[in-house]
């Protein structure tokens, strides 16, 4: 049994049933992951099973300090003594240090996790980025708005990852306006951000791995990072 298969089983049992939304989140994350193979070959294994991993510290008998990435891979770690890799994706996945920052624990999550490789963090903040909770692709400014609109504006989750995120995803350039449009609110139950951004799209995705797996263009990695930290 491959590492996606195990993580699929364990994620289904864990955010199915009392998390059914989550889970339909979860299960398009993975099929964007999924959809990087041609790309990423053996290590696409890897990447998959971070994704459908990456959200059960949700899952109510996980929740310890509150902070999902932590609590998702702490488990992996001390329940199932999960693949390393793995740990280290779903512990930093969508720029989990700025939350981890917000709530005081990044000395906890950099000393029990360190970064894993850039090119399949960026991978897996692509994949998670770009799917609705249900489960559907979705474009990454509408998906912020939608975690707004979820949250509340106050909510830590909107403190930090619109702000932080939005300009440092692949193919996203401007700093987001956070105020509520009512019309918009009217009109859907996703409102919308006033900056606009484009997804990263699966070339953008795809150029950046090939980059990084061929290691090519050392120079354009460094600046590529310089200029997206979080991921």
């Amino acid at each position: 049994m491959g590492h996606a298969e195990w993580a699929r089983d364990l994620a289904e049992n864990l955010l199915r049933k009392p998390l059914p939304r989550r889970w339909a989140h979860t299960q398009g994350v993975a099929a964007r992951a999924e959809s990087l193979t041609p790309i990423l070959g053996e290590e696409a294994d890897l990447l998959t099973a971070a994704a459908w991993l990456h959200d059960i510290g949700y899952a109510p008998d996980l929740v310890d300090t509150g902070f999902h990435p932590l609590d998702g891979a702490r488990y992996l770690r001390d329940v199932h003594q999960a693949d390393a890799r793995i740990c280290r994706l779903v512990a930093h996945h969508s720029c989990a240090v700025y939350e981890a920052t917000e709530r005081g624990l990044l000395d906890a999550l950099n000393a029990e996790f360190g970064l894993e490789r850039p090119e399949l963090v960026t991978a897996l903040t692509y994949a998670d980025m770009t799917t609705s909770p249900d489960g559907l692709p979705l474009d990454v400014s509408d998906r912020l708005a939608e975690i707004h609109s979820r949250y509340g504006p106050e909510h830590i989750c909107n403190t930090t990852k619109a702000r932080r995120l939005l300009p440092k995803v692949p193919g996203c350039r401007g700093t987001p306006d956070l105020g509520l449009r009512p019309k918009a609110l009217r009109a859907s139950s996703v409102w919308s951000l006033s900056v606009p951004c484009r997804s990263p799209t699966f070339s953008q995705v795809r150029d950046i791995l090939q980059k990084f797996l061929r290691r090519e263009d050392l120079h354009g990695q460094r600046r590529f990072l310089d200029q997206h930290p979080c991921l």
